[in-house]
């Protein structure tokens, strides 16, 4: 019984992960319609950001007060991504919207720069980020089970940020022209609604969450300049599952990839189960394209 417990708090655990690296996607991939191959380079910048802080607070605030960095490091990498993702579209995105393969291999040659930056500035071996004193240890449910706290705040942030998306998308200004902009385009122009401020809105909040992503992701293991190259696969799949351009079918997109990969792995192996994984993903999808949900917008009515 402990097993199947400690399996299915895996599956949880995995599925939050990959949550966290495809909320923002959902929005550049989802909403945008942009191939971004550089997403996972927005998760490899959270995470040196989350770095940095903690080697501000070793050498500026001390041991004392240490273990309020990652609390700190959290909105910093959201921020600090945001603002990248935002430059990056008034300058490079801007110009490929409606050019799916143009924009596919020009932030894959975006990606490239900035894992070569991200060497070059902190080194090619991958750096170790030191959890806080209070992510340490877990609750031990059985005296044979432990739930990790670290895994525990993962899930807990995971969910934030959904409540977090929900909110801006449906009860704030910002979130209805973001969702008009994605039904109709040229309907919301007419309305008055500035587009192009919209899109660089757009673009930025997705790079934002993924820097969040990035900064839970460095609970787990060291990071380097290729850690987003491990996700953007899985991520664009959860997108692909869930429905394009469909929040909760993110959800239930990274739910049943991460706890079809923790089953498969526990019967098989590592590498078998992730290849059955993304086999049944295959089929599911040539049963039902679109994935678990589906978008209204007119330009999909008419």
């Amino acid at each position: 019984m402990d097993t199947y417990l400690l399996q299915i708090f895996n599956g949880i655990s995995v599925s939050s992960i990959l949550l966290l690296a495809a909320l923002g996607l959902a929005i550049t991939f989802g909403l945008m319609k942009i191939i971004n191959m550089a997403h996972g380079e927005m998760i490899m910048i959270g995470a040196y950001t989350t770095y940095m802080v903690q080697n501000f607070f070793t050498a500026f605030v001390g041991e004392r007060f240490f273990d309020l960095y990652f609390i700190i490091a959290i909105p910093l990498s959201f921020l600090i991504t945001g603002f990248i993702g935002y430059l990056l579209e008034i300058t490079i995105i801007k110009r490929l919207y409606g050019r799916a393969l143009d924009s596919l291999l020009a932030t894959w040659g975006l990606s490239l720069i900035l894992q070569q930056l991200a060497r070059s500035i902190f080194g090619a071996p991958n750096v170790d980020v030191r959890s806080p004193g209070w992510l340490n240890g877990g609750v031990v449910v059985f005296n044979t089970l432990q739930l990790p706290y670290k895994r525990l705040f993962i899930i807990l942030l995971a969910a934030l940020c959904i409540v977090g998306i929900y909110f801006f998308l449906f009860k704030s200004d910002n979130g209805r022209r973001i969702r008009a902009v994605m039904q109709n385009r040229s309907m919301a122009e007419s309305l008055g609604i500035n587009t192009r401020k919209v899109d660089s809105m757009t673009f930025a909040l997705g790079s934002g969450l993924a820097g969040i992503a990035g900064c839970a992701l460095t609970l787990l293991g060291s990071i380097g300049p290729t850690l987003g190259t491990n996700y953007i696969v899985d991520t664009f799949m959860v997108v692909v599952l869930g429905g394009v351009g469909r929040i909760i079918g993110t959800v239930a997109g990274a739910t049943a990839i991460g706890i079809g990969n923790t089953t498969f792995e526990y019967f098989t192996n590592a590498s078998l189960g992730k290849v059955l994984a993304f086999l049944a993903i295959i089929l599911f999808l040539q049963w039902k394209p679109q994935g678990f949900f589906t978008i209204n917008s007119r330009a999909l009515d008419e």
